[in-house]
């Protein structure tokens, strides 16, 4: 299953998000596989494709970042998979 998570961090977490991260490269927990990475333009949020079949590892990830970022996830589908859904929706 595939999740996006996206982060934005505030002015008064900056400084031990950046630290964070240029230590750890914020590296997804077993059991969690990070696809991709972007961050904006300005720095302070962006998101993750995440792909895992355990939420409590995906949610151990946000846990390891919720004390310096807000954070949100939400589980995807690609368009492959919703024009599955979509067509056994249509009525004849």
């Amino acid at each position: 299953m595939k999740f996006v998570m996206t982060y934005y961090i505030p002015n008064e977490s900056w400084d031990k998000a950046v630290s964070r991260f240029l230590e750890t490269q914020a590296p997804a927990p077993e059991g969690v596989k990070l696809l991709e990475r972007w961050h904006a333009a300005a720095g302070r949020n962006g998101f993750l494709l995440l792909e895992s079949e355990d939420v409590a590892a995906i949610y151990r990830f946000a846990a390891e970042w919720n004390d310096v970022c807000d954070l949100s996830v939400t589980p995807v589908i690609d368009d492959e998979g919703a024009g599955i859904v979509l067509s056994s929706m249509r009525k004849s």
